[in-house]
């Protein structure tokens, strides 16, 4: 039988994360949105929680906790429900910490997981996404070929977070043709290294507050250290199953921001005298919008609780993100239709939820559990 009931420091972590996002992340989402900044003092308060260093090992100056899949996800979520623009922010140093934690030689994770493992925010990212109609995971354009001892690294990626500065990135890259997510390889690239160019700052309809922009890699070369995991490579098919699984609580962190947004201003707003939310159709909008929400978590814990197990969870992950990006969309959608005209303007965050929802489904490796 599965059981999703929390441990005591899951429910701890939850509630701490979870208050920490309403008290400090929510008032600063819309002046981020429409300043396309967030407040360093912000990141820094979101930094001495601990949620990079945390899993890093004592060893490497780290808190030496427990990774897991679940409590990723749940952090996720809640920093999501206060932000997503924040959110994706403040945990992209995982984005490179894990992957190295998880798959990196001892090597590497000396030299990357010290640096990342203070209660200093470290601007860290990774380069997954391509600027193409067809992107596919187990397909990238961005390759990489054998130069010796060393690795060439060529080719254009999209979507990149922090990528102007972070100290060091990881770019995901074709090393071998036809053989799917096992022809995928991982590169730790060093900020001014030979070949790479950060374009201009993109322009997105949400995640205003969040900076991404395109990488271009032209012939970077790097040393043999410089591919993730040394001779035997990295399982890619489970990175990216981790990354699904955070986008989707990522989701979830969205919906139900927008739910409890929309729920409230039911109950207060008036029409012919009663609360709005006394009126049949608003009441089963809502009620819709509940059940979508828990349904979506649930199946990401499904997947989730697999990777905890270091079971194959590349079906579930991708069920689960597929369907928390879409009802994400419906649940913010609802939202705005709850709240009637108010939902167009930007007095109320609605707007801006569903603007953010709208992206979970192009956006793929951006986050990590």
């Amino acid at each position: 039988m599965i059981d999703f009931e929390l441990s005591e420091e899951q429910q701890m972590i939850r509630d701490t994360v979870g208050a920490f996002a309403l008290d400090e992340i929510r008032p600063a989402a819309r002046p981020a949105d429409e300043s396309g900044n967030i407040p360093q003092a912000l990141i820094s308060k979101v930094a001495e929680l601990g949620l990079v260093s945390g899993a890093i090992p004592e060893t490497l100056g780290g808190d030496g906790g427990e990774r897991s899949a679940v409590t990723g996800a749940i952090v996720a979520e809640e920093l999501a429900c206060g932000d997503l623009a924040v959110a994706i922010h403040c945990l992209a140093p995982r984005l490179l910490a894990y992957p190295v934690l998880e798959m990196g030689t001892d090597e590497q994770r000396g030299a990357v997981l010290k640096r990342l493992a203070g209660a200093e925010f470290v601007v860290a990212t990774a380069a997954v996404m391509e600027p193409r109609w067809d992107f596919d995971l187990t397909e990238l354009n961005v390759t990489a070929r054998r130069d010796g001892a060393g690795w060439i690294i060529a080719g254009d990626k999209c979507c990149v977070p922090l990528a102007a500065e972070s100290e060091t990135m990881l770019v995901y890259a074709k090393s071998a043709a036809g053989k799917g997510f096992g022809g995928v390889d991982a590169f730790i690239v060093p900020r001014g290294a030979a070949g790479v160019s950060v374009g201009e700052r993109e322009k997105n309809m949400g995640l205003k507050g969040l900076a991404t922009y395109e990488v271009s890699f032209k012939e970077v070369r790097l040393d043999a250290d410089g591919r993730l995991g040394g001779d035997r490579g990295i399982n890619y098919s489970r990175l990216m199953s981790e990354s699904r699984v955070a986008l989707g609580a990522m989701a979830v962190g969205v919906m139900r921001a927008a739910f409890e947004y929309a729920r409230d201003y039911a109950k207060e707003r008036k029409a012919f005298g009663v609360p709005i939310a006394t009126k049949q159709a608003i009441a089963f909008m809502i009620a819709d919008m509940a059940i979508e929400i828990d349904a979506a978590r649930l199946l990401l814990w499904e997947a989730a609780s697999r990777l905890d197990k270091g079971a194959d969870a590349l079906e579930e992950s991708y069920l689960a993100k597929n369907y928390a990006a879409a009802s994400a969309l419906r649940v913010t959608d609802n939202a705005v239709q709850a709240l009637g005209g108010h939902g167009y303007i930007r007095e109320h965050p609605v707007e801006m939820w569903f603007r953010n929802a709208r992206g979970f489904s192009m956006l793929d490796g951006i986050a990590t559990v």
